[in-house]
C-alpha cells in the first residue's frame, strides 16, 4: 500500500488508465514519495492532463508595463525579465554586461536557456555552469508540464534535444524545479570573480519574473560589481565589446 492507494490503483494511475484521483488522494501519494511542493503541483497537472482535463498554450504577452521597465531600469544591480521559456523580455545595461553574449530581442540569441545550454561564453561565465543549466532544465519541464501543447515549448525542446547533449540526458531525469535562486558564482572576463545572490520576483502576468543578481556589501564581489558599472558606463563599452574580451581572454 502507499498512502492508502493500492499498488493496483497506482499502477494504473502510472499508466494513464481512465481513473479520476482526488486531488487528496495525489497529495497523499506526493507526501509519501517526499514530493517538494513544485513536484506534487506537476503530478497533479500530469494526472489531469491525462485523465482529460484541457490543457492550455503559454498565454500570448502583453509589452512590459511602463513602471517595470522604469524598475529594471532603476536597478542599481544587473536584472532582466525572463517568461517561463527562459526567453528575454528586457535587460538593463548592468545585467547585459554581466550575462555575456545575452541580450534581449527577438532573435534566438534572447533566449536565456538556449545561452545557457549552447553558448560556449555561458560555459565560461558561470563556474557551476552543470548546475545552473540542470537546473534550468528541471524549471523547462515544470513549465511543460503547465502547457505540454505550447509550440514555443515544443519547438524549443525538439531543438535543444537535438543539439546538447546534456539536455538530452537532463530531461530524461524527469525531473522538475521551482525558479532558478540562491548563490551563483560568476568568472567575468572584465572583472573577475564575483558570488552574486539571484532574486526570482514573479510579475503580475504570472509568468514572467524579475530577476535580479545582487552582491554583499562590502564584500570583493560589490567592489567588483562597481568596477563592471564603472566599465559599462564609459561609452565604448557594449555586450560586443564584452564579446571581443571574452574571445581575446581565451586565446
Amino acid at each position: 500500500m502507499l498512502a492508502g492507494v493500492s499498488l493496483d490503483y497506482y499502477a494504473r494511475l502510472e499508466q494513464g488508465r481512465d481513473l479520476q484521483p482526488s486531488d487528496q488522494v495525489l497529495d497523499s501519494i506526493a507526501r509519501a514519495l517526499r514530493m517538494s511542493e513544485v513536484e506534487r503541483l506537476h503530478l497533479r497537472r500530469l494526472i489531469r492532463g491525462a485523465v482529460g482535463v484541457k490543457t492550455t498554450r503559454v498565454p500570448k504577452f502583453a509589452p512590459l508595463r511602463e513602471g517595470t521597465r522604469l524598475l529594471l531600469d532603476g536597478l542599481d544591480a544587473p536584472a532582466m525579465v525572463l517568461d517561463l521559456r527562459g526567453d528575454v523580455h528586457a535587460m538593463n545595461p548592468l545585467g547585459a554586461a554581466l550575462l555575456v553574449g545575452l541580450s534581449a530581442g527577438s532573435s534566438p540569441v534572447a533566449s536565456h536557456t538556449r545561452w545557457l545550454l549552447r553558448d560556449p561564453a555561458a560555459r565560461a561565465l558561470l563556474v557551476d555552469w552543470e548546475v545552473v543549466a540542470r537546473s534550468s532544465v528541471h524549471v523547462l519541464r515544470e513549465a511543460a508540464g503547465r502547457y505540454p501543447q505550447d509550440p514555443g515549448l515544443q519547438t524549443l525542446i525538439g531543438e535543444l534535444s537535438i543539439t546538447s547533449p546534456e539536455f538530452r540526458t537532463w530531461w530524461a531525469e524527469n525531473d522538475v524545479a521551482a525558479r532558478c535562486q540562491g548563490l551563483k558564482r560568476i568568472h567575468h572576463p572584465v572583472v573577475g570573480d564575483l558570488e552574486l545572490h539571484i532574486e526570482a520576483l514573479q510579475l503580475p502576468d504570472d509568468e514572467r519574473w524579475l530577476y535580479t543578481y545582487l552582491a554583499e556589501p562590502g564584500s570583493r564581489s560589490a567592489q567588483s560589481l562597481q568596477l563592471l558599472r564603472n566599465w559599462t558606463a564609459e561609452p565604448a563599452a557594449s555586450p560586443a565589446d564584452l564579446l571581443r574580451v571574452s574571445v581575446s581572454t581565451e586565446a
